[in-house]
């Protein structure tokens, strides 16, 4: 395997991570810019999370005819196109141009997502050992840094249109490149047939399951963190958003500790682990109405979120010969987190306030603990 393999995909997963967060940070902004309700921007959000759901099943068989790598330059094409229209559509306060723009996002976003998975899965197979949630702590340190780049924006006083623009252009330059030393060309088998196949496996639907109860633990701090620190505690616009950069970190450092843990005491005991403290952290923000509370919940909530998404993915590609079709289901399926989180908690925040509405998370975590042990280690896992 070609050494350089391993940063072109962390570059991958970094640079989508990056692109992400820069646009949420600015979700305070585009909702006062619009002039939007709670609910209201929740379908807006919508709009994003709608079009990747339809993208990802596309995932698999794009791969299939033209390889990994033109699926992500394809979509971090769309991505920077999305968020610059975004910006646009903000700063005009044209709801229609920014819930496309959002679309365009949306879809590209999906699709780079699947492929850059399915290229860490075949990167993984190659080394022989698990590095899957060092992938996703390079998606994490993106979202910091994408975050702290909204953080400075709004500080800089630098209008929305001009910060995506700058965000757009490094991105795709930057993907554009990393994409051309990526390992695997094609997925590993004919993905169209091995998708359908892999629908009607019990244990990918329960990794998918579990996977989209976590992903909606980690979805709805990007969505909704900011704006429930905002609404809730009354703290300044630069100062939510270091709450929501502060929740990424943790993210990152779980990510980063977190093979470590696995290695040691296996996915089951360490994924009851992290989202019993992700609940307890959810419960810690919402109540704890003390600085050093909620700052301590933002971090176990970040750090019990970390690994739910990268196991998954590694849970998913235990068997390289059906990798890429598991990892499209497994996807999609978590995807659905992002489609049901803006409505579920944007409808909720008008009833009880958006800081009150994160405690659905810590309910939803209970059920989502019994499928855990769908994501035990097979006879196929990595050593």
């Amino acid at each position: 395997m070609r050494l350089d393999a391993r940063w072109a995909v962390a570059a991958s997963f970094f640079l989508n991570g990056f692109a992400l967060a820069s646009w949420v940070s600015r979700v305070p902004h585009m909702r006062d810019q619009l002039q939007l309700s709670n609910s209201s921007l929740g379908l807006l959000l919508l709009c994003a999370a709608l079009a990747s759901v339809i993208g990802l099943p596309a995932s698999a068989p794009l791969i299939a005819r033209w390889g990994v790598a033109a699926v992500v330059r394809a979509g971090s094409v769309m991505v920077a196109v999305g968020i610059v229209g975004l910006g646009t559509g903000v700063f005009a306060g044209t709801v229609v141009l920014a819930a496309g723009s959002l679309a365009v996002y949306g879809m590209g976003t999906a699709v780079w997502d699947i492929s850059m998975n399915v290229e860490a899965a075949a990167v993984e197979q190659s080394l022989g050992r698990s590095i899957m949630p060092r992938f996703h702590a390079a998606f994490s340190l993106g979202t910091v840094a994408g975050a702290g780049s909204g953080a400075a924006a709004v500080a800089l006083g630098l209008s929305m249109p001009w910060h995506m623009l700058v965000i757009a252009a490094a991105v795709l330059t930057l993907s554009l490149t990393s994409a051309r030393h990526f390992l695997l060309s094609q997925a590993p088998e004919d993905s169209r047939s091995g998708a359908a196949q892999a629908w009607r496996e019990p244990h990918v639907l329960l990794i998918g399951l579990m996977v989209l109860a976590l992903a909606l633990t980690e979805g709805v701090a990007n969505d909704w963190l900011a704006l429930a620190l905002k609404d809730g505690y009354g703290v300044s616009e630069p100062l939510a958003v270091l709450g929501f950069a502060t929740f990424l970190a943790s993210m990152t450092v779980g990510r980063m500790v977190g093979p470590v843990l696995l290695d040691r005491f296996g996915r089951v005991p360490v994924l009851w682990s992290t989202m019993a403290l992700a609940a307890l952290g959810v419960l810690a923000v919402v109540l704890g109405q003390q600085p050093v509370l909620v700052v301590a919940g933002i971090v176990m909530w970040g750090l019990g979120a970390s690994l739910g998404f990268p196991v998954g993915m590694s849970a998913a590609a235990d068997d390289p010969q059906k990798a890429a079709a598991r990892v499209s289901v497994v996807s999609t399926l978590g995807y659905a987190a992002f489609l049901m989180g803006p409505p579920l908690l944007g409808f909720l925040a008008d009833h009880v306030g958006v800081l009150h509405a994160l405690l659905v998370i810590s309910v939803l975590l209970v059920p989502a603990a019994l499928v855990v042990p769908s994501a035990r280690e097979r006879t196929q896992t990595l050593t």
